[in-house]
């Protein structure tokens, strides 16, 4: 689904975040549920798809009815669509408190690495090369920024507008990843 509606940036990031997250809570002892992490990972930001981008809400809150759907899809039962779904709209949280979701905190944190290049410093510099090595960048950060450009004019009340209006592109561009 992700290659699918997925630019090739957008994909990319959508496989470092779960990658960092993964690295992350394996160094610091944090337990998660892997498939439900990689899912959230891949499907958090198809709400800036065309196809799912929808009219009113946000692009979290749309990607997580994604998730709910493809949850379904895949015979989840309704409790785990819903973290799926609460996983991705909390990605946008400026914080998620890892006893009480340690996928919706690694999602968060993970995202905010790859995006504006927070928390790099947790991951070591030879694991960086080598997952950007094999998922480069291609553009992410003139897409990412546009995207939230688009979703701040459309939805000026969303998570994405208040990233905008607090200097989003410049956290974007001075991101480390891209340097």
């Amino acid at each position: 689904m992700a290659t699918a509606y997925h630019s090739p940036a957008l994909l990319n990031h959508s496989v470092r975040s779960y990658l960092w997250a993964a690295y992350y809570a394996r160094r610091r002892g944090i337990h998660f549920d892997a498939e439900l992490l990689y899912v959230a990972a891949m499907l958090h930001d198809l709400g800036l798809a065309e196809a799912f981008d929808n009219h009113s809400l946000p692009f979290e809150e749309a990607g997580g009815h994604v998730a709910w759907v493809f949850g379904a899809g895949a015979g989840w039962p309704v409790e785990r669509r819903r973290r799926a779904a609460e996983v991705i709209v909390r990605h946008m949280w400026d914080e998620v408190d890892v006893r009480d979701d340690p996928e919706g905190h690694l999602l968060e944190l993970s995202t905010g690495m790859d995006v504006s290049g927070r928390g790099t410093d947790a991951i070591p510099g030879d694991v960086r090369e080598e997952v950007l090595g094999r998922y480069p960048r291609l553009g992410l950060a003139e897409e990412f920024v546009a995207c939230f450009e688009s979703q701040a004019a459309r939805k000026p009340d969303s998570l994405a507008a208040s990233f905008v209006r607090s200097g989003f592109a410049a956290r974007v561009a001075a991101n480390p990843l891209d340097h």
